[in-house]
């Protein structure tokens, strides 16, 4: 890889991955804010602003931004997750300039027209109306909510239909204005672009940005907790957690192995002891999230109504037999796992790109393969199992069921099922 990153006076740092065989470039702005950035009153603005960018700016209305990109081939996006929005455009090497030129218009120009700003608060409470109508993404939220009760890391990205309705173009900006700071923002292509044009064109176009001021998101504390839906959908959905691992902690890449060990595929043992073995579910996997400051281990499965009684105790007591029985065979396959998805993935520019983004952001620099080769290659099957000890605290335990979820035990009988 030939990887480049120049910091501006602003504190905006531009990252490029040169593939000069590639006829295309993937290229965003990534800022270092999302939900758990918003407070109480802004719940669900980060979503919002990332909607509204694209609604029209001081030279384009919302039509002509996506003519722009489009008659060129290309195509314009963005996410917001929980501690970062991105906003993305990928084109042909040619036209990388354009799309510079229009993620910096969106992201400095924007009107926040109080007309499209009503039509899209509509789209937006469309939005969560499906999401709630999906067991499958609203037991997630039920989830988050119950690791983290009371704070802006709990709380739904999207909002509430009553957050979303109650803002003005005044909340976006000023919202905009407390976050989107040079420090807070990374500028990062791969493909065939060049890295001196593009910070020319980035040092142009923000250079009137401020360069830092934005306040430290509230820190998180996982307390852990239950949320159930009973509802008439056929399948139970359930998401078991603990509390996790930071990125910058000693155990996330140990959390990592243990969550792909457990529930990281076919060969995982849920899979194998819950679905094949059992046959008590049809989707069983485990995860791990790591935040700045915090993480979650995680089991989701979807089951039936006369099963929800029957999978628990089994997952519980996979948990418990990975606190003693971690193998080096287990370990040294993830591993080739893990190095393996890590290289198939540089052979996408988007994800090139988004990966270089998210460490610059995380870890305040990009990171070579060959150094998260190492880290992982350093953890043991003793140091999994020791984690895994860790994590599995029944102090911390949080459950969230939707759907036929009146069999599912309780809270108590859960937690002394792990204890035993």
């Amino acid at each position: 890889m030939s990887v480049r990153s120049t910091t501006l006076d602003n504190g905006m740092t531009v990252i490029t991955d040169d593939m000069p065989h590639l006829e295309s470039a993937s290229l965003g702005i990534w800022v270092k804010a999302g939900s758990r950035s918003e407070s109480l009153e802004e719940h669900g603005v980060s979503h919002v602003l990332e909607h509204m960018a694209f609604k029209g700016t001081k030279t384009r209305n919302a039509l002509q931004i996506a003519e722009a990109i489009e008659d060129v081939g290309g195509d314009l996006n963005a996410a917001t997750s929980v501690e970062h929005t991105g906003y993305f455009a990928r084109v042909l090497k040619e036209d990388v300039p354009l799309a510079a030129d229009m993620l910096s218009d969106i992201l400095q120009n924007s009107l926040f027209d109080q007309a499209e700003l009503d039509r899209e608060q509509q789209v937006i409470v469309q939005e969560i109306g499906a999401a709630r109508d999906n067991p499958d993404d609203h037991v997630f939220d039920l989830f988050q909510q119950a690791a983290y009760p009371d704070q802006p890391i709990g709380r739904t990205i999207l909002g509430t239909v009553e957050s979303v309705k109650s803002f003005s173009p005044d909340t976006i900006r000023q919202y905009m204005q407390r976050n989107y700071v040079g420090d807070k923002m990374v500028v990062c292509a791969a493909g065939n672009v060049d890295h001196d044009a593009l910070v020319d064109v980035t040092n142009n176009r923000f250079h009137m940005l401020p360069s830092g001021g934005a306040p430290a998101p509230q820190k998180a504390q996982y307390i852990g907790g239950e949320q159930r839906l009973v509802s008439d959908h056929e399948q139970a959905h359930i998401v078991l957690g603990f509390e996790g691992r930071a990125y910058n902690s000693d155990g996330f890449y140990a959390a990592q192995i243990l969550a792909s060990i457990l529930g990281g595929g076919m060969s995982s043992r849920l899979f194998q002891e819950v679905r094949e073995k059992r046959g008590l579910c049809y989707s069983v996997y485990a995860f791990h999230w790591a935040f700045a400051d915090s993480g979650i281990f995680g089991i989701a499965a979807s089951t039936g109504e006369d099963e929800v009684n029957d999978l628990l105790p089994v997952v519980l007591d996979e948990l418990r037999k990975a606190t003693e029985t971690i193998t080096d065979e287990e370990v040294l396959r993830v591993r080739h796992q893990i190095r393996a998805g890590l290289l198939m993935s540089l052979e996408s520019p988007s994800s090139r790109a988004g990966q270089l983004a998210r460490q610059q952001i995380l870890w305040g620099r990009t990171i070579p393969l060959q150094e998260t080769v190492d880290r992982i290659n350093r953890v043991t099957a003793d140091r999994v199992k020791q984690v895994a000890s860790q994590v599995f605290d029944m102090g911390k335990m949080s459950i969230a069921g939707i759907g036929p979820v009146a069999k599912l035990p309780d809270y108590e009988t859960i937690s002394s099922r792990l204890k035993s």
